[in-house]
C-alpha cells in the first residue's frame, strides 16, 4: 500500500490536517493506497501558487510552440509507461485491462493533439475604417480548475489539462478520491518537466470539501467539471458566484435507435458495447435501446444471446465487464433492477455475480429490461451500471419523440441504411453527438463532446475545447 501525496507549488505535500483517505481496489475491496484529505487551506495554497505562476515572467516567456513541446513530452512519457498506467487504471477503477489500455492510448492522443494546437490558436483582424487597425487576440483565462470524475480519470485529466496548458493557463487538478492513482502518476510526469513551480498542481480529497473549495475559489478563472447533475449544478453556482465560466459535462441517458433495415450483426455489437463499457459506468453509455416495432423480437433475441456470452471478472482478468465501483453504487444499481422487476420484465441478467478470489468486489450480471414506461425512473435516470432499457417505436416520428423524452442529450446512435432517415433524425435529436451506424467513433479526441439540456453545457475535446481556456481581447489602434 502506498501513501500518496498532493503536489502544490512544485512540492509534494500532505494535507494541512494530516488526515488521509483509503483508496480501494473495486475488484477486491482491498485498500491499495492512501491519499491526503485535502482541506480548504490546501486548495487555497494550490490556487495561490497557480495564480503567482500565471502572472510570473517565467511562464509568460514560454513560447506557444514550447508549451506544445512540453505536452508532446508528456505524451511520450505516457507511451513509455503505457503498461504501468493501464494496470494502475484497471486496478483503481476496476475496468477491464484492455479498456484501460484504450484510455491510456486516448490520453497520449490528447496530449499530442493539444501539443500540436498550442501555436495555432490564432487571432484575427477586423476592417473598420481607414486609419484604424483593429485586431482580436485570444489570451489565456488564467487559473483553471479541473474537477475529475472517478470513471475515466486519466482520459478526462488529459483532455482538459492539455487544452488548458496549450493555451497558456496554469492548472489545479482535483482528482476523484476513489480513483487517484493515474492522476498521481501523471503528476510525477509533470514534475519532471521544466515548468515554473505552480503551473501544474494536484490536490486530493473529498468532493464536498476540496472540490467545493476549488469550484468556489475567488481566484479561479474557469472551472471544468464532469459528474452528476446535482453536483454539477452546485459547481456551476459556486463558479457563477464569482462570475467565472464553467464547462459542465453532467451525464446522459443515451439512446440507440435501431431500424429494421440495419446491419443486424454490426448493430448488435454496437449496442452491446455501448452499454457494457466500464460496466455501464459511463456518461455516454447507450442505456436506452429503441427498436422498430416490427423488428424488435428478432433483434432482442440477438442482443440477449450476445449478453449471455459476456463474461464478468476483476479488472486485471480482462473480462467483458469489471466490477461496480463501490458498495454505494452497487446498491443503487441493484435497487434500480429491483424496481424493474416491479414495473416491467428483466429479460436477462439482474443478479449479483461472485468472482472467485475477488469476493470483496461488487459485480452485476449485464441486464436487459423491457416493459417499463417511457417516463419511469428506469427510463429517465442514470443507472450507471450495465443495465439496458428496451422500447419500441412504430415510425420515425415516434422514434424521435422517444429519443428526446429525457432531460438528457449527450449521445445518440442511429442504426439504418436509409440516409434520409438518418439525416432527418440527426437534425432533430437533442444530442451533442450523433453517431450513425457506429457508436463512439473510436474515442475521437478531435470531436467536440458535450450535451444538450441537463447533460451540461460547453464542449470538451477537439478544437472547440481550446476556446474554453481563452478570453477574447479586442485592440483598436488609430494611426494617421
Amino acid at each position: 500500500m502506498k501513501a500518496l501525496q498532493m503536489y502544490i507549488d512544485g512540492k509534494w505535500t500532505k494535507s494541512s490536517n494530516a488526515r488521509t483517505i483509503d483508496v480501494k481496489n473495486p475488484s477486491s475491496g482491498e485498500t491499495i493506497a492512501t491519499i491526503p484529505r485535502g482541506t480548504e487551506e490546501d486548495v487555497n495554497r494550490a490556487v495561490l501558487a497557480a495564480k503567482a505562476a500565471f502572472h510570473g515572467e517565467d511562464w509568460r516567456k514560454v513560447k506557444a510552440f514550447e508549451r506544445g513541446e512540453m505536452l508532446f513530452a508528456i505524451a511520450d512519457k505516457i507511451k513509455l509507461h503505457r503498461d504501468e498506467l493501464a494496470e494502475l487504471e484497471s486496478t483503481d477503477v476496476g475496468k477491464p485491462l484492455s479498456q484501460a489500455y484504450s484510455d491510456v492510448d486516448a490520453a497520449i492522443r490528447y496530449f499530442r493533439f493539444y501539443g500540436g494546437a498550442a501555436d495555432k490558436v490564432m487571432g484575427d483582424t477586423i476592417p473598420i475604417e481607414d486609419g484604424l487597425l483593429n485586431y482580436v487576440v485570444r489570451e489565456p483565462v488564467g487559473v483553471t480548475a479541473h474537477i475529475i470524475p472517478w470513471n475515466y480519470p486519466l482520459q478526462i485529466i488529459s483532455r482538459s489539462v492539455a487544452a488548458a496548458i496549450a493555451t497558456g493557463n496554469t492548472v489545479v487538478v482535483k482528482s476523484a478520491e476513489d480513483t487517484p492513482l493515474t492522476a498521481t502518476r501523471l503528476t510525477e510526469f509533470f514534475e519532471k518537466l521544466d515548468l515554473p513551480a505552480g503551473v501544474f498542481n494536484h490536490v486530493t480529497g473529498i468532493g464536498h470539501e476540496a472540490g467545493a473549495a476549488l469550484a468556489g475559489h475567488p481566484l479561479i478563472n474557469h472551472v471544468t467539471f464532469t459528474g452528476s447533475v446535482g453536483t454539477g449544478i452546485a459547481v456551476g453556482q459556486a463558479a457563477m458566484a464569482n462570475v467565472v465560466p464553467s464547462t459542465l459535462e453532467l451525464g446522459g441517458k443515451s439512446p440507440n435507435i435501431v431500424f429494421a433495415d440495419s446491419d443486424i450483426e454490426k448493430t448488435v455489437e454496437g449496442v452491446v458495447r455501448s452499454i457494457i463499457q466500464n460496466a455501464g459506468q459511463t456518461c455516454s453509455a447507450g442505456a436506452r435501446l429503441l427498436v422498430e416495432e416490427s423488428f424488435k423480437q428478432e433483434f432482442l433475441e440477438k442482443v440477449i444471446e450476445r449478453f449471455s456470452k459476456l463474461t464478468v471478472g476483476a479488472g486485471m482478468q480482462d473480462k467483458d465487464l469489471g466490477p461496480i465501483l463501490n458498495e454505494k453504487q452497487y446498491q443503487h444499481v441493484m435497487g434500480m433492477i429491483e424496481l424493474a422487476n416491479e414495473e416491467g420484465n428483466v429479460l436477462t441478467g439482474g443478479k449479483p455475480v461472485t468472482v472467485g478470489g475477488y469476493e470483496g468486489g461488487f459485480y452485476v450480471q449485464p441486464t436487459i429490461i423491457d416493459g417499463v414506461s417511457w417516463n419511469s425512473r428506469l427510463a429517465q435516470e442514470e443507472i450507471f451500471g450495465p443495465v439496458l432499457n428496451v422500447f419500441s417505436f412504430k415510425d420515425t416520428g415516434e422514434a424521435l419523440e422517444l429519443a428526446n423524452s429525457t432531460d438528457y442529450g449527450l449521445v445518440t446512435g442511429i442504426w439504418t441504411k436509409d440516409l434520409n432517415t438518418a439525416h432527418y433524425l440527426a437534425s432533430r435529436i437533442d444530442s451533442g453527438q450523433v453517431f450513425i451506424n457506429n457508436y463512439g467513433a473510436g474515442g475521437g479526441v478531435q470531436m467536440p463532446f458535450g450535451g444538450y439540456k441537463k447533460s451540461g453545457f460547453g464542449r470538451e475535446k477537439g478544437w472547440a475545447a481550446l476556446y474554453n481556456y481563452t478570453v477574447l481581447k479586442n485592440v483598436a489602434i488609430k494611426y494617421n
